[in-house]
């Protein structure tokens, strides 16, 4: 990149640009940093740094030819400008779209669910009366066309290859299923008396030599 018409100024180089990075090449490629390596915040900081630094050191020069094209000052402060000015309204008009997405994700369920609502509505009052219908921009739900003998007659053996294969069985067929027992032995438990627990005082044992309750036996 050279200067032009500037006095004093170095004849190539960078050194009239001090904030432009050293590491770049000298071929004339643009200051302007692309998207693709640097985020719009970096680019709007670095066009507007730019802009400083140009009306500070560069104000007074008549042009620059930056990448084989001359620019006057006016040019250049303009066109980093128009950057900054891009950059913003994009950044504004997201804004404007994020708060507006909010109020459509909070309004438009119950919005949907009113619509679909009244074409319930409509298609239920109107269902005989397709001209009505198409004045709401509804179409007439289409009457299912009539199997032929032959349609009918795959269908129903196709339906039975099916229940077949799947060994499904009409609730008819199922009734008449019945399992059987073999060898089963019963056995009987009887439960015997319960026992009860007594709770009579225990019984005095007699005198020795005693009678209780019996006949005296006398002898001749």
């Amino acid at each position: 990149m050279r200067a032009v018409d500037k006095p004093g100024a170095a004849s190539s180089g960078h050194s009239v640009f001090p904030w432009f990075p050293a590491d770049r090449d000298q071929k004339g490629e643009s200051i302007f940093m692309t998207a693709t390596r640097n985020t719009k915040a970096s680019e709007t900081t670095r066009a507007t740094q730019l802009i400083a630094g140009f009306e500070k050191h560069l104000a007074t020069v008549t042009s620059l030819t930056l990448a084989s094209v001359a620019y006057s000052p006016a040019q250049i402060t303009t066109a980093l400008t128009a950057l900054v000015t891009l950059y913003a309204a994009v950044d504004a008009a997201k804004s404007v779209v994020k708060a507006k997405l909010t109020v459509e994700a909070a309004q438009a369920p119950a919005l949907l669910s009113l619509m679909a609502a009244l074409v319930s509505y409509v298609k239920l009052t109107y269902s005989e009366s397709p001209d009505v219908l198409a004045d709401f921009g509804l179409v007439p739900r289409k009457a299912p066309t009539p199997l032929t003998t032959a349609q009918r007659a795959v269908a129903n053996a196709k339906s039975l290859a099916t229940r077949k294969a799947r060994g499904t069985a009409s609730s008819k067929a199922k009734k008449a299923v019945k399992g059987n027992v073999v060898d089963v032995v019963v056995t009987s438990v009887t439960a015997g008396p319960p026992v009860v627990a007594s709770s009579a005082a225990p019984t005095t044992p007699a005198p020795a030599g005693g009678a209780t309750g019996g006949t005296t036996s006398h002898s001749a």
